[in-house]
């Protein structure tokens, strides 16, 4: 028997367990998109307690605890209840999360982070919170908890809106390095990602037309037309691109597939900006022609597009009136996805503006759908050094309630069935907190041991050095490669 959590954790033979050892562990991290607060690494944030790091802003948690109920009133999920009553909350909940990735995400992060090897339950949780607290006291931060995980790259995730005050903080060169190096002052290297949702939302003019206001303000443009959105846009753009930006990002329940000419989404913008009614064909026709744009723009910045789809968001409007977004009241969508994904993409390449795309579905039905949509298409190559073979689209890791072990053997094993698992650009956290890292482990060891597997049932040939370089690449070689950072490419 095993040790829970031991050396071999989830490595069932002795052939996973060198790949993961010799090959995985060894790859630093490449996070290319997570929720983390750049504001927080550029500040090196120092936490006051394991709450502060742990539990706030976690809706994976929250939904446990609610599940759980009895004990746990909302107060301590997004309520007032203090820091510690919040922590006990969660403990009384972990023992009971068995079988959830959270039992398994838990203790690895306890481990990793604090050396804690025991088991979080109400009668371990004062003397766990202690341990904790005191190693963030000795001053542990965001910037040791980076260093502690190998994290080399990060990619937050960004409003065209935001003032990206943080992310110039973090760009800024190392002033005590010789003249002529460029590396820059902080040693992970930290980027914005564009994600520009906001922007599609003219039937809600309670977000749309605040949003505008910032977007006038970021961009130092008067927003009065739909051209004047387009040039905020640009220079937003522009911005992110001069602080390395590699990527947009964009949340959508379906891929608009509804094209228009330029004075057609224009009306429909001018009908927003009045506060007229927007039909669902026009914010469609609209939202098609502003994802086309920031498609061009993203050719000329030679940058991947991320799409994710199907998430069914703030299912409770109860609990959204009360609570807001992003508190653990999300869902699986079920909206249709292939024909629309189909028709944008087709758009997108008939227009020669199709970027290099990372496609994520929240639906486990429609794994075959997007893994072969993503075989189907070829980026536009465009631009000075433009490959000549243009890269594939990417259909991405296993996303958000999907991120599981058995999400995870389902996702590798339909990649593989259908294209290739040798250029699949591995894992990333998806998280706003900065102890979710050990979940490029999990991923790694579930890796290893799906093809460590197949080796012992003679399905792979026995060639560790072979198949070391497959588990490599997809743990961090790949990523740095189709985001535009080779291996070649220092990053400091």
């Amino acid at each position: 028997m095993q040790e829970f959590l031991g050396e071999d954790f989830l490595l069932s033979s002795d052939t996973a367990r060198q790949l993961y050892h010799e090959h995985a562990q060894p790859q630093s991290i490449f996070d290319y998109h997570t929720h983390l607060s750049a504001a927080d690494i550029a500040a090196d944030r120092q936490f006051s307690n394991l709450y502060e790091l742990w539990l706030q802003g976690d809706h994976y948690k929250w939904r446990a605890m609610r599940a759980f109920g009895g004990q746990n009133p909302e107060s301590v999920c997004t309520g007032d209840s203090l820091p510690y009553e919040k922590f006990l909350a969660w403990s009384r909940t972990v023992p009971h999360t068995l079988r959830n990735p959270l039992y398994h995400w838990t203790h690895l992060e306890l481990l990793r982070t604090f050396g804690i090897h025991e088991l979080l339950n109400v009668q371990t949780a004062p003397e766990i919170w202690k341990r904790a607290n005191a190693v963030l006291q000795e001053g542990l931060g965001v910037r040791g908890i980076l260093k502690k995980f190998n994290v080399r790259v990060v990619f937050t995730t960004d409003d065209p809106a935001d003032d990206l005050a943080a992310h110039r903080k973090l760009a800024e060169v190392d002033p005590d390095l010789p003249f002529g190096d460029t590396r820059r002052r902080y040693e992970v290297d930290i980027r914005p990602t564009f994600r520009p949702d906001r922007a599609l939302t003219i039937r809600q003019p309670a977000v749309f037309l605040p949003w505008l206001k910032k977007l006038e303000e970021a961009s130092n443009t008067e927003i009065r037309s739909l051209a004047n959105l387009l040039d905020a846009l640009s220079n937003r753009h522009r911005a992110f691109f001069e602080l390395g930006c590699r990527a947009s990002d964009h949340g959508l329940e379906q891929c608009p597939a509804r094209p228009c000419t330029e004075d057609t989404a224009a009306r429909i913008f001018d009908k927003a900006l009045d506060q007229q009614p927007v039909s669902a064909e026009e914010a469609e026709q609209y939202a098609t022609f502003v994802m086309l744009f920031v498609a061009r723009l993203n050719i000329a910045a030679r940058w991947t597009m991320q799409l994710h789809l199907g998430a069914l968001r703030n299912a409770s409007s109860k609990a959204f009136s009360e609570l807001g977004p992003d508190t653990g009241f999300d869902a699986i969508g079920d909206f249709p996805q292939g024909i629309a994904l189909a028709k944008f993409l087709d758009l997108l390449q008939r227009e020669k503006a199709l970027p290099q795309t990372v496609l994520y579905n929240s639906n486990p039905a429609d794994n075959h759908v997007f893994a072969t949509l993503a075989g189907s298409f070829h980026a536009t190559p465009q631009g000075k050094g433009a490959s000549k073979s243009p890269m594939a689209l990417q259909w991405g890791p296993p996303w958000w309630f999907l991120d599981q072990k058995q999400g995870i053997i389902e996702q590798l094993n339909t990649l593989s069935s259908v294209g290739l698992l040798s250029k699949f650009i591995g894992m990333t956290t998806d998280s706003r907190s900065f102890l979710s890292f050990p979940r490029h482990e999990y991923f790694r060891r579930i890796l290893c041991d799906l093809v460590g597997r197949e080796v012992e049932r003679g399905e792979l040939p026995n060639d560790v050095a072979m198949l070391g370089r497959l588990v490599e690449d997809v743990c961090f070689h790949n990523a740095a490669e189709y985001f535009g950072m080779p291996r070649t490419e220092a990053i400091v």
